[in-house]
Formats: structure tokens, sequence, C-alpha cells
């Protein structure tokens, strides 16, 4: 079976400074996969190629077997959503209206409610704040939200880029359980960039584990969370 996305030998320079180099790698349909590794590791370049936001240098990009070159609005309509680092709601829209706004492309206004109803059942806690300003939101609320308005399209593939980042340790346990939920209930591929690497492994299927823009370790979370190559990599031992 085919993956449902796939990267293969994909570099990116930044200037003079090769982001990624050479990274392969592959997501399928149902998976929570993890992208782990130092600051400049390569991770969050991962997402931004996948979606078009950095242009790569060489390699290909693969979307069900076909080859694609990500145009960020031509990647939304081909279901694939990008929850970027913090947050990013629009603070001065109400809740309904970043939600409406993540739903751009629906043009249906029957169908545009209608998703906005099944996922409120995902996120009960913005159904009583609808009408409220997003800005006035906490940042778990926030990071809610942002989740929220990322599925209104109804995504195969969900991109999130560090999730719990600034968020206090018992809203973190919220959101991944969330995470968990989107991708069991909405049947969501999820691909995850995240620092919080105890909480992360114990959703995750599998990980890729990125050092200096490369590759250096992949498999099964729980064979992951067991070796030592997280700490060598951490803590710079890696040849």
């Amino acid at each position: 079976m085919q993956p449902l996305l796939q990267l293969k030998n994909i570099s990116v320079h930044y200037g003079g400074v090769k982001a990624l180099n050479d990274v392969s790698l592959h997501l399928d349909a149902g998976e929570i996969v993890a992208l782990m590794g130092p600051n400049g590791a390569g991770k969050s370049t991962i997402l931004k190629a996948i979606f078009g936001l950095v242009p790569t240098e060489h390699g290909m990009i693969m979307l069900e077997g076909q080859k694609i070159t990500p145009v960020p609005y031509q990647i939304v309509h081909a279901g694939i959503a990008f929850v970027p680092q913090g947050r990013r709601v629009f603070t001065h829209l109400t809740v309904e209206e970043n939600l409406e706004m993540g739903g751009f492309a629906v043009k249906d206004k029957i169908e545009l409610k209608r998703r906005m109803n099944e996922i409120l059942e995902t996120f009960p806690a913005l159904k009583t704040k609808l009408k409220a300003k997003s800005g006035s939101l906490s940042g778990g609320q926030q990071q809610m939200l942002a989740l929220a308005r990322g599925l209104m399209i109804e995504p195969k593939i969900l991109l999130l880029d560090e999730p719990s980042l600034g968020l206090a340790p018992k809203i973190v346990k919220e959101v991944f359980e969330k995470i968990a939920e989107i991708n069991q209930h909405h049947k969501t591929a999820i691909l995850i960039v995240e620092h919080n690497i105890k909480s992360l492994l114990q959703i995750t299927h599998r990980a890729y584990v990125l050092d200096k823009g490369r590759v250096v370790a992949e498999g099964p979370s729980t064979k992951l969370m067991n070796s030592d190559i997280l700490e060598q990599v951490f803590l710079g031992k890696m040849e």
C-alpha cells in the first residue's frame, strides 16, 4: 500500500545554510508521526516544505502516489492543513469567524455550518465562546481554536508545529488528548513537530529523529522511547 504522503530526498537551503539534507520520510493514512530533534534540526522546515512555504532545492513530494509542487492554497484544496507555531488565531475576529476563515474553501453555507457543528462536538469548550473575540481566549483555548480551524477543510493530513508551545502542563495534556481524539474520530493523519517528547511519544505511532537537517533515526515511538538515540542527539553526541 502506498503512503498517503511521501518525501523523497528533499533538500532545502536558507541562504548558505542547508536546512534539510536529502530527507526521506512517509506518513500513512490514519497515523500520527512525530518529528523530533534539537533546535535547528530541520523539523519545522519539513512542514513548511510540504505546505509550500519554503522552496525545495531538489527531491520529490508525493501525495497519494502523485508528485506535487506545493503551493499553499492548492495544498489546502488537496486536503492538507497546517497549524503553525504560536497558534496565530485572528485575535480581532470572533471564534465563529475564525472557524469560517478555516473553511474558506467551502462555498456552500449549509456545508460550512455542518462542518462547524461537527467540529464543535470535538471542541465543546468553544461552543459557548463562538461570539467572543478570539483575542480574549486563554492560550489553551486559542490552541484548541487553531486546531479546530485546521479541521474545517476536513483534511486528510494535519501538520502541527509545536502545539504545546507556551502552555501550562495541565493544558499541554489536554492538547495532546485532543490531538489523539482528532486522529481517532476524524481519521486524520497527523505529522507533528513537538519539543515535549514524553507526551508526544505516548500518542504517536512512529517517529523520525532529525539532527543537522538529516534523518538519523526512525521507528515505532515505543522503540525510540527506550533507546538512547534521543539522548545522543539532544546532547550533541551524534557523529
